[in-house]
Parts: C-alpha cells; structure tokens; sequence
C-alpha cells in the first residue's frame, strides 16, 4: 500500500518569515543598549564607592587597607547600609535572593531603585557576590514595564528574555553567553525546532548589550595564563579529576545553604540579619585574606599574573574561604549573583592543584576547577564551559573541558540547587 506524499514527507516545523523578525531588531536593540548602560553605571558607581571605602577613608585614618580591623568594619557597615535600604525603601529590594537565580522575576518599578542601591552597596563593600542576578532583575523590570507601555503589541514574555540576554551579553562582553543561555532554556520547549527564529530578538539584545560594554568598558576575561600547547593524557586526566572534585566541593556549598539561610532567617529582621552577615563575612576574611572580598574578578586576575605565587595550602583556604563566604553572603540576604564569586572558587581550586601536583599545568587546573564549580552552582552547562574556555582563551583546552563535564554533570544532575524556593527548601 503506498502512503499518500503528506505521510511520507519528514516533519518539518515551518521557519518563520523575515518580515515577521524585523521589527523585533530595534525594540531589541533599545534593551541591549539600556541594559548595558545600566550594568555599567552601576559597577562604574560601585568601583568609585569601593575606592572611598577601601582606600581613600583608611589612608585618612592611617588604617591599613586591608588590615582585619578594616575589613570588619566595612563588612559590617555595609551590612547595615543594606539592611536599612531593605527595611525601608519601597519594595524592600525585592524577594529573598536566595530565591532568585538567572531566571529573574518581574518586579513591579517601585522595587527597582532599591534594588540598584543594594547591589551598588554590596558590590563595593565586599561581600562574595556578583552583579548578575539583581542586574538581571532590574534590566527585566524596566524593560516589561517600559515595553509594554511603548510597543502594547508585542507579546509580554518577549521582554523578559531580551532584558536576560542583553544583561548576560553586556556580562560575558559577548552575546555567545547569552545565546548559549537562551538556546539551553529554550531547548525544553515545543519550540526547539525554530531556534534560531526564537533567538533572534534575544540575540540582537544580547549583541547591543555586549558591543556597548565593549565600547565603554573593554572588558577582558583572558587571565593570560600560561600556554600549554598541545594537550596529552596527563592534561586530560588532570581536567576530568580537578572538575570532578570542583563539582563535589560546590556541591557542599549547595547543601549548606538552606540551613545558613535558615539560621539568618531565625533573626526574622533585615537590621539583624545582614550586619549579623557582616561579621560571619569579616571573620572569613580575615582568615582568607583581602582577595577573597568582592565579586572576585579582579582578584582572579591577580591570583593568574603569579600562579606560583602562594602555596596549596593558601590556595586551599582562599578556596573555601571563598566558597563559604558566597554562602554566608546569599544566605543572610545581601543581593547579588553566585557566577563570578564561583570562577574566583574554581580559580583558586585549579591554582592549588598545580600547587599539589606540578604536572597539572595552571591553564588546565582554572579552566577545569571553573568548570566544575559553576556546573554545581549553576546547572547551566553552556554557561559553564563558556566562561571555563573563555578564562583560558586556547581552543584546545574546549575538547578537554568537553569530555571532564561528563562526570562532573552525573555528580550534580538530579540534586538540590543553589536556589531556595519560598519556604526556604532547595529547588531541584
């Protein structure tokens, strides 16, 4: 029997027309563009804070800059200055962000201000966090509550992705991150045959946001590490192992933070909880040191110009120091991401196993220490291959990156995340 042509011709999702693509560029664009300007205003406001605070203000006093006195009081003065703002100003900051991952919630304008302020503080006071997830949140409030009002048209759920990939492009300095990001959430949907159609608008935000920093920041995540040319066994066994033990190091990280987040909880007010993390904070730093403060991507670089330079046992501390010092931070409630206090993790692991073993050369151990850590963290594999290759800049070191996350992810796959829902368990 001979099927009719309709039977015998392959299921083809139909690709969608230019016509319907090509007013999305601006509108997309718009948001890369404020996004960026954003990210960079905020970060530009928090480095001339950081500069006051950890410079200009001690030298004035004759304090040491770095001394464990000095960081005791920034840490826990900027624990009050952000429990005031979450106590009193309008919207409170914005929901528990121990709660909140990439996938940001939309917040209704009143809570953006506050929001900014508070990752401004945090960013220049020194907790272990990052700009990306309260970024993220505002970009995708302002861009929801502005986009609806000045393109009614278009659909809402379009707003939100071009607000999270025109912040991840303006993040990474380039929108593969967000395409990576935005492909890995959209490959769960019905929709997975018309991907690139899907990326289209997200990409163009991505695109703006990114060239826009470029143009105004020059960001660069290369830490010039030193080569190592053609990759043996050795370098292979070395990236599998180091990955691995970065994933089960995160993963006690991971299952830590409901119950540090439980314990801040019990002090039930923001004037209490967040100083409290103040001082967790400055104990932490003054047994890792002043690098392990900040978001931690200027301290990688430093850690990179000597990777000689400290001892295992050094690397070690400044490893878990760093680590618990992320989870005290997101715990006790000051906002900001989890990625780049992670890479300073992962970094600081990869340095301690060159440290350890001398046959682990230093651009493996980062990129393999990296990798393993934001796989624990993030869930997000695209992201963390990225940013694991990107710190190394050799193309060889990709095929090694590739094969060590296979283990890595059946160690993490299936169990709890770094998110907590609402009634403080952990999503998984």
């Amino acid at each position: 029997m001979v099927q009719d042509s309709e039977d015998q011709a392959p299921s083809v999702t139909p690709s969608t027309p230019a016509r319907t693509l090509l007013p999305s560029i601006v509108p997309a664009a718009t948001v890369g563009v404020v996004s960026a300007l954003i990210l960079v205003g905020v970060e530009v406001a928090a480095d001339q804070l950081q500069d006051v605070l950890w410079e200009t203000v001690p030298d004035a006093l004759g304090i040491g800059r770095y001394s464990v006195a000095w960081m005791f009081v920034v840490l826990v003065a900027t624990g009050i200055a952000v429990g005031l703002v979450v106590w009193k100003v309008p919207g409170h900051a914005g929901p528990d962000p121990a709660t909140i991952g990439l996938d940001a919630p939309v917040l209704p304008p009143v809570v953006l201000p506050g929001l900014l302020l508070v990752t401004a503080l945090m960013l220049a006071g020194g907790p272990s966090l990052g700009p990306e997830n309260p970024i993220i949140t505002v970009n995708v409030g302002l861009a929801v509550w502005l986009g609806s009002r000045l393109v009614p048209r278009a659909p809402g759920r379009i707003w939100p992705a071009l607000a999270e990939a025109a912040t991840i492009g303006a993040l990474f300095g380039t929108p593969v991150a967000a395409a990576l990001a935005i492909s890995e959430l959209l490959a769960t949907k019905e929709t997975r045959g018309m991907l690139w159609d899907n990326l289209f608008a997200p990409l163009t935000a991505a695109a703006a946001g990114s060239l826009t920093v470029t143009l105004l920041d020059h960001p660069s995540f290369d830490l010039g590490l030193p080569s190592f040319g053609r990759p043996g066994w050795s370098d292979l066994l070395a990236s599998v192992v180091v990955t691995a033990v970065g994933a089960l190091l995160a993963m006690c990280a991971v299952r830590a933070l409901p119950y540090v987040h439980s314990a801040f909880q019990r002090l039930r007010h923001p004037m209490l909880m967040l100083p409290a993390g103040g001082v967790v904070l400055g104990c932490l730093a003054a047994v890792g040191g002043h690098l392990t403060l900040f978001k931690g991507l200027d301290e990688i670089a430093t850690l990179a110009h000597d990777p000689d330079g400290w001892s295992a046992g050094e690397f070690a501390v400044m490893t878990v120091v760093k680590l618990a010092a992320l989870v005290v931070a997101a715990a006790c409630g000051f906002r900001g991401g989890r990625i780049f206090p992670a890479v300073f993790v992962g970094t600081a692991l990869g340095l301690c196993a060159h440290a350890l073993v001398s046959g682990v050369h230093p651009s493996v151990g980062v990129s393999a220490g990296v990798l393993g850590v934001l796989l624990a963290i993030t869930r997000q594999g695209w992201i963390s291959l990225f940013v694991a290759a990107v710190l190394v800049a050799e193309p060889t070191v990709i095929a090694l990156l590739c094969v060590a996350s296979l283990p890595a992810w059946l160690l993490v796959t299936g169990r709890p995340e770094m998110q907590l829902r609402k009634d403080g368990t952990p999503v998984r």
